[in-house]
Order: C-alpha cells, then structure tokens, then sequence
C-alpha cells in the first residue's frame, strides 16, 4: 500500500488546515511555556476507572526494582566490554560516567540500553569499547551502591533499546482504599493492556525538560545537539501523550479506527489498514497488534488515514507551533503503540503494602502501569529521575 511520506501524521502545515485552526509558527514564547508548565500526567484519563485508592511507591530504594531482560546474547569476545551492573540510588548517566573515567575513554565508547530511575534498585547492561586494551579492575568504583555482576567480551556496541523488556518487583506502601476495586483493575490490566503513555520522569522534575523544549523553540535558549536529547523527546512525548488521552476519553484507545497504523506485539513493525475486518478486531483483542500514535517528526515510515487521522488532528489542533518546531529539528518521525501489556502480573497485599511483580516491554513505564488503579497519598508526590 503505497505511503506519502510526511510527518507522523500529515505534516503541521496540513493538520493545522484540517483542524480549521490559524496556527502562528512564531507562537510567543510564554504561550509554549505556558503549554509545557501545564502539561501533567496526573489530570490524564485513566482506561480502567481508577484510582481506586492511594499509596507511596519508592519510600525506600528497594521498593522498586527493575532488571533489564537483554535482547540479545553476549559472544564472549570481542572490543566491546559488557557489564551487568547492580546500583542503588544512582542514576545511568553517573555510572556511565564513572566506567568511563575508570576506563580512561571517551564518553562515547560507554554506552547502555536504556536509563534507569536513580531512586531504585536497578539492574543493567553497560558496555565500554576497549579494542586492544583489557579488562580494567572495578574494585575502586563498587561499594554498597554499584556492583558488577557479570562482565563479558562482545562484538558490538550496546545499543539504545537492545532490550526485550524489563522485569520490575515494586512495593507500595501506606495503602488505604478498596482492595476488590484494585483486584479488578489489575485484572483488567493482566488481560487487556493499559494505556501505554510516557511517565513523568520524561519530562523532568516540574516538567523542565518541557520547559527547556519550549524556550528552544521560542528562539529564547541555545543548546548544543548533544544538549537537545532530554528537551526534544519530552515534546514528542507530550504530543503522544496528548493523542493517547484523546483516545481514551473517546473510548477508543484500545480499538481500531478506521485508517488505524497498527504495531506488532514485541516488534517494531507496523502497518495501516483501512478495512477492519473480523480477524484484525480478533487479533487486537487478543493483544497481537495495537493502535499506535505519533512520535511527532518528518518522514514517518507510515500514517494513519481516515478516522483515525482525524482523532490525531482533534487532540493536537493546539499543538501545531510543537510538531513544527519538531520537523524543523530533523527528527524523524515514527509511531508507539497506545497500548502496553504487562505480562507474568502477580499481586499481593500485605497489611498495608501491595507487593507487585511484572515485565514489560521495553519503553513502557512501571509507575504507569501502577497509576491506573492508584494515586500518590495526598500531599506526596513521587518523582523519578529517568525512564
């Protein structure tokens, strides 16, 4: 089925004309501050009718631990060093920086699959390019805080998102509410899914990831490429953000639409239909395939068409001054599922705890999952570091 290439939708210029909506390209700098300071997660719609209660996730860094499920196996030889590392109230970039140092090379020969919350327990894949060099010793950097469980020669680097998932066991403490209600929900969560949206810690303490993203395309801050990672994916992500709720305040954002860009279960892969049939409802029913949303940018390999186009052009009609300043970054455009699945999920409640185990796949948020069926204790808040 042939494909025009665009942004993840149509381009800016072509969802603000469907919108019926005059869209400034210089929007005012206090109009995308104002934007990016009130953007929250916590007035987001809930999919399953939550909260049903309320509770503390992370009092203590053992409250939440998460272990990377590789998706990949290690050779045994090679210029590239991996580490599967332990850290405790540390965040990746920290102890990226510290293998680095010890290993006397430059940022770039260390990488990692993903970044981890630094209030946790966390378990983690790291490698550090050492052609010709050996092993270095890493009793100077472990402690009670970092430990090196395994390490093993490989022939490539570790790429950003080389996971299948993670693995994640949480503890939330002081619960008070109805315990069937949240039976139910994560009922429903284990059978069908749960909305699929980025966690706050993508946008940073008080949003100021937005907030740097909002300035940077007000022309009123300069950043370095290597500075605009955390502030251009925190833009994206509001927008996914945005058409998610959209959807789910529709009643459709587990359900095809007419038009849908759907991804395969596990996979990157994705495909349009324009014809929902029996066995493409089957199939998303039975969590095979998902809806997706934009990853705002140019050149999307693929984009939705008829109803569900238009869902995406009614939740963003505000937003065009963020997907045009996206395209004139150069990102490439791309789409996420709206649905994550959490599989192997096991509950339990203790006294006043709920003890939780589950996996998901990679790029999806635990704090997420938990947040359909509770909310922060009033007057707390939790706030992780990284995702």
């Amino acid at each position: 089925m042939p494909v025009t290439p665009s942004a993840c939708s149509l381009t800016s210029h072509e969802l603000g004309s469907s919108a019926t909506q005059s869209v400034n390209p210089n929007a005012p700098a206090d109009a995308l501050a104002l934007q990016a300071r009130s953007f929250s997660l916590v007035e987001s719609p809930r999919a399953w009718g939550g909260p049903a209660g309320h509770g503390l996730l992370r009092l203590k860094p053992e409250d939440f631990f998460v272990e990377e499920i590789p998706g990949f196996e290690p050779d045994g030889e090679g210029e590239h060093l991996l580490l599967f590392v332990e850290k405790r109230e540390l965040n990746t970039v920290d102890v990226a920086n510290a293998l680095r140092r010890l290993s006397g090379v430059r940022q770039v020969d260390v990488s990692y699959a993903g970044l981890k919350d630094r209030f946790s327990v966390s378990r983690q894949w790291f490698s550090i390019y050492l052609p010709g060099k050996s092993d270095p010793s890493f009793g100077e950097i472990e402690g009670d805080r970092l430990r090196v469980l395994k390490a093993v020669r490989h022939s490539r680097k570790l790429r950003r998102g080389a996971l299948r998932g993670n693995r994640f066991r949480l503890v939330v403490r002081e619960f008070s509410g109805d315990p069937d209600r949240v039976d139910e929900i994560f009922a429903a969560i284990a059978r069908d899914g749960f909305p699929n949206y980025f966690g706050e810690q993508r946008f940073g303490r008080n949003n100021r990831n937005l907030v740097a993203a909002a300035e940077l395309f007000a022309g009123g801050r300069r950043m370095r490429r290597a500075e605009k990672g955390f502030p251009l994916s925190a833009a994206r992500s509001m927008l996914f953000n945005r058409v998610l709720a959209s959807r789910i305040d529709g009643g459709h954002w587990n359900q095809p639409l007419e038009g849908e860009v759907f991804q395969l279960a596990g996979a990157r892969g994705l495909f349009r239909e324009t014809v929902l049939d029996d066995e493409l409802l089957r199939r998303c029913a039975d969590l095979e395939i998902s809806p997706t949303g934009p990853l705002w940018g140019r050149d999307a390999r693929v984009q939705p068409l008829g109803a569900a186009r238009d869902a995406e052009y009614l939740a963003l009609a505000e937003y065009m001054p963020w997907c045009e300043a996206l395209e004139k970054e150069g990102l490439e455009g791309d789409r996420r599922a709206l649905r994550a699945t959490a599989a192997e999920l096991r509950w339990a409640f203790r006294n006043d705890q709920i003890e939780m185990e589950f996996v998901l796949g990679r790029g999806s948020y635990a704090t997420v999952l938990v947040r359909e069926a509770l909310a922060d204790r009033p007057g707390v808040a939790v706030v992780a570091d990284g995702d």
